[in-house]
């Protein structure tokens, strides 16, 4: 009798812990001792299993109720092997009849009475395959520029995501732009770090020497990390020799950076963007400590792990990190004292949708409630980003910066909050400056610069759109207060 591949096995356990937790993907994938036991391609089979399944839950859970009786009934761990086995049925290329075989042995070792009925299941699901590998033919094809929309259906085939999500896309970026992001959902997403401004050959010697396959990613200080996998064990994240985040989250800090003086960050959540913008600051000026970042954020645990960050890179009289509720930036009563008082930039790292790193989150497509992005509701993201931002207007210095930055998509997390705030009385007093004209874009050559202004639009602001092989989707509007 077969049995099911252990990349299948540990992929199925890894699903199976999520859904108890809670958690994210991506957090299970990086800390599961699972993982070590697979080979290299058994991790990347495993890894691209989790987060399919996540972005395309929606889309393979009516393909199993279409023809599983009494699906309701079925067990939750159950289901878990069954939109396992549908993902890689429909979406990869392993050959129908191995996925099939692999996806009954799946579900028999959950519950040996149902694997009869998976093979039958699983045969009738494949039948659709063909429809998926169209659509993801034609919206490719678009993406790369054939003069066609695709419907969105095949949109929505292509990327597993449901279909509001996919006419918001199509509305916000255009037909092209959409395909664009739909070719790539179900790839997985880059892996960029940024390495110290000084010393930073010898960590790179080390990236190389631990099998990571580091390649010089356009902006200074940026790499592309060819064996993600490996980064993990190197332990170089760990002790802060280096910093992963996307290349348009790097693009983004230097919008934000300044050399010296006093700078607010608002969401500052683990530590990461903390960390670029010291590096930053240390790049424009020529040395390092001549930038205080003072960083909040109203979730007690992400304020312990950037406090600890902090500690490890060795920056805690650089950066200080506090549990604070930055709507209330405005009253001087209740301020920490580390919050109070004027700042040289002031940046404000919204919480959203995360609609532009949905491959590299892919909870978000099926858990992300329509409403929440609809401004009429009290509680939108759209309302709450509003209210950060005219909160933390008031501590810019006149001549300041203030950098308002989300990893969304959609214009009512982006655009519409900064035009609803620059009519606000709180916004009367800022300009809209280009992105290019910050001291960490201007002071670019022609080569990294191009990466950042690629994605300028004509009103100055940064807006990234996910494409397979490159970055994430980030947006980011800096405004400079009148003096």
């Amino acid at each position: 009798m077969a049995v099911a591949s252990p990349a299948r096995t540990v992929a199925l356990r890894l699903l199976s812990r999520q859904r108890r937790r809670g958690a994210r993907a991506r957090d299970l994938l990086r800390g599961a001792h699972e993982m070590s036991s697979l080979g290299s391609k058994g991790r990347a089979l495993a890894t691209r299993l989790v987060l399919g399944v996540n972005v395309a839950a929606g889309e393979l859970d009516h393909r199993i109720d279409a023809h599983v009786m009494h699906a309701g009934k079925l067990e939750p761990l159950v289901r878990d092997a069954f939109r396992l086995a549908a993902f890689e049925v429909l979406y990869l290329d392993t050959p129908t009849q191995v996925s099939v075989s692999q996806g009954v042995e799946l579900v028999r070792s959950v519950q040996p009475r149902a694997a009869r009925m998976a093979n039958a299941v699983l045969r009738r699901i494949g039948e659709g395959r063909a429809q998926v590998d169209d659509a993801r033919e034609v919206v490719a094809a678009v993406a790369a520029g054939a003069k066609r929309e695709p419907s969105e259906e095949e949109l929505c085939l292509a990327s597993g995501y449901p279909s509001w999500i996919v006419r918001r896309l199509v509305g916000t970026l255009g037909p092209r732009a959409a395909a664009s992001v739909c070719a790539g959902a179900l790839e997985p997403a880059p892996v960029y770090v940024s390495v110290p401004p000084f010393g930073g050959e010898e960590v790179v010697a080390r990236m190389e020497a631990e099998g990571l396959e580091p390649v010089e990613a356009g902006l200074p200080r940026a790499w592309r990390i060819g064996q993600a996998g490996a980064l993990g064990s190197s332990g170089l994240v760990r002790a802060c020799a280096v910093v992963t985040a996307d290349l348009a989250a790097q693009a983004v800090c230097r919008m934000a950076s300044v050399a010296s003086g006093r700078l607010l960050e608002v969401g500052q959540g683990r530590g990461t963007k903390s960390l670029l913008l010291v590096g930053d600051a240390a790049e424009l000026s020529g040395k390092s400590g001549t930038l205080e970042v003072h960083g909040c954020d109203s979730i007690a645990s992400k304020v312990r792990i950037s406090r600890e960050r902090m500690r490890v890179a060795g920056l805690p009289t650089i950066v200080s990190c506090t549990e604070f509720d930055v709507t209330k930036l405005g009253n001087d009563e209740e301020i920490p004292a580390e919050l109070s008082g004027s700042f040289d930039a002031v940046l404000v790292d919204a919480p959203c949708s995360g609609s532009g790193t949905m491959r590299r989150h892919p909870e978000i497509p099926w858990s992300l409630d329509e409403a929440a992005l609809d401004v009429a509701n009290e509680g939108s993201l759209p309302r709450l980003q509003l209210s950060l931002l005219e909160a933390a207007a008031g501590r810019v210095a006149p001549g300041g910066s203030l950098v308002y930055a989300t990893c969304s998509l959609f214009d009512e997390e982006n655009v519409g909050v900064v035009d609803a705030f620059l009519a606000s009385d709180a916004g009367r007093g800022f300009r809209r400056e280009n992105v290019l004209e910050a001291p960490g874009v201007a002071s670019l050559d022609d080569r990294a610069r191009l990466v950042v202004s690629s994605w300028v639009s004509e009103r100055g602001d940064f807006q990234s759109v996910p494409i397979e092989g490159s970055f994430d989707g980030h947006y980011c509007c800096r405004l400079v207060r009148r003096v």
